[in-house]
């Protein structure tokens, strides 16, 4: 037994010594496979040089606090486009181009599109040559490309392929191949012939993480619309300045003009957030062409949703606003009556606080009601109506049943007629019309 334990062992022995040398001979191998690969000459990408210069990282600031990061490129000698979002609640923006240590500063820009999420800063102190846009629609599966910074002296390509063009929770985005990260929101996304495509993302839709490019003909259209004089960053503020808060309080009347007719409104001074709110919006010119596209019988019209604007039938919207909400803001003797203007929220068990939408309104088109139905809405929401509003509600209607709950910021002055013939359009299970009806445009009255 002893000779045959004795025999196995020096087997055991020998397959071991034969698996270690089995083992250094392979990494013997894959040390060689290294050392040959980094011998190898590296891909020539030096003819994106003049490219690589024109993209930068960002880093957007609130003063000295640090905000978000990404990166943006250029469109003009010292014209930086990127994602309006990275850069919206900031003060300044730290640039630094691919191709140098130096950081710039840009604390104004020249244009903005708030729907499409892209904005073009104005960087001093810089001279750029621009990046040449891509004008018109890709086919799909167009290889696609975008740039990263440099490894040693090697530029880096990654390379993908345009999947479609496709319409995403209300925007029109190129859908593509291409991974893009966080630290890469705002690159440009190439053709193969250095053309940029548009402005690089990624977001969760359908429950998978997707990468998108905001097409480059928003940022052509905002290149033709570009303020004479740039703005200060400052102005991007939600909140009014007490200036012109002040002009605001003095204009007449906003001008709804619709497919089925003009409605127009007087904002209330009541309320000023909601005042300066939508008319900042309306001279962004945010509310044009958007879907009226909710209709409710016996209750009102609704609009401002910001993924109506290239909406195509079918399409569930009326979910996506501004970016930003308002807090409430109740005035007692204010009350849903016919006729009158409010701003839409979540419910109050995704929405404590009960802020609005920050750029959704309703016009309450309403019906009359009797007083047991009255007494009924007070039970159901612990309200209780005035005399005054039981009458107006008995024999001009409204929609008693928001009274307390929603904010009420205006009225039609005009037009009520339109929004009457809107009310009794025919709509989908959703409350969509099944025939689009826009705005067209808005026009403030001074």
């Amino acid at each position: 037994m002893f000779g045959m334990n004795k025999i196995a062992a020096i087997i055991i022995l020998a397959f071991f010594a034969a698996a270690c040398g089995g083992n250094a001979k392979k990494q013997q191998e894959t040390a060689t496979q290294k050392a040959t690969l980094q011998t190898e000459a590296l891909p020539d990408n030096s003819d994106w040089e003049e490219i690589h210069a024109s993209i930068a990282e960002i880093e957007s600031f609130d003063g000295t606090r640090i905000l978000e990061s990404g990166q943006g490129f250029f469109v003009g000698n010292n014209l930086l486009v990127t994602q309006y979002s990275l850069v919206s609640q900031a003060t300044n923006v730290k640039v630094k181009p691919f191709n140098e240590n130096k950081t710039y500063t840009a604390d104004k820009f020249v244009a903005f599109d708030r729907i499409n999420d892209l904005i073009i800063l104005q960087v001093d102190g810089i001279d750029r040559n621009p990046i040449q846009l891509f004008e018109g629609s890709l086919p799909n599966f167009t290889k696609s490309m975008y740039v990263a910074p440099k490894t040693g002296k090697t530029i880096q390509l990654f390379s993908g392929k345009v999947l479609n063009l496709a319409n995403v929770k209300g925007s029109r985005l190129y859908r593509l191949s291409n991974v893009i990260r966080k630290s890469q929101f705002g690159t440009p996304i190439f053709t193969a012939d250095k053309k940029a495509i548009g402005v690089a993302y990624s977001a969760t839709v359908d429950y998978e993480m997707q990468s998108f490019a905001i097409p480059s003909v928003y940022i052509s259209d905002m290149l033709k619309k570009q303020k004479e004089k740039p703005e200060s960053l400052a102005a991007l503020s939600v909140n009014a300045n007490a200036e012109t808060a002040a002009e605001n309080a003095k204009i007449k009347g906003i001008v709804l003009e619709t497919d089925a007719g003009n409605i127009t409104l007087q904002l209330f001074n009541e309320t000023p957030e909601y005042r300066d709110n939508f008319i900042r919006l309306a001279k962004e010119q945010y509310f044009d062409s958007l879907l009226i596209h909710r209709v409710i019988a016996n209750f009102g019209i609704q609009s401002g949703a910001a993924d109506t604007r290239y909406a195509e039938p079918g399409d569930n919207v009326g979910w996506k606003g501004p970016g930003y909400t308002i807090p409430a803001h109740i005035i007692p003797g204010l009350y849903h009556k016919r006729g009158m203007v409010g701003s839409p929220r979540k419910p109050d068990t995704a929405n404590q606080r009960r802020r609005s939408d920050g750029s959704q309104f309703y016009i309450v088109s309403g019906r009359k009601y009797f007083d047991n139905e009255l007494d009924e809405i007070e039970k159901q929401n612990d309200y209780k109506f005035s005399a005054e509003q039981r009458q107006v509600y008995k024999t001009i209607g409204g929609a008693p049943h928001l009274d307390g709950s929603y904010t009420i910021f205006g009225k039609v002055i005009s037009g009520m007629d339109v929004v009457d013939k809107i009310a009794k359009v025919e709509t989908d299970q959703r409350w969509r019309p099944v025939k689009d009806i826009r705005i067209k445009r808005v026009r403030i009255l001074k």
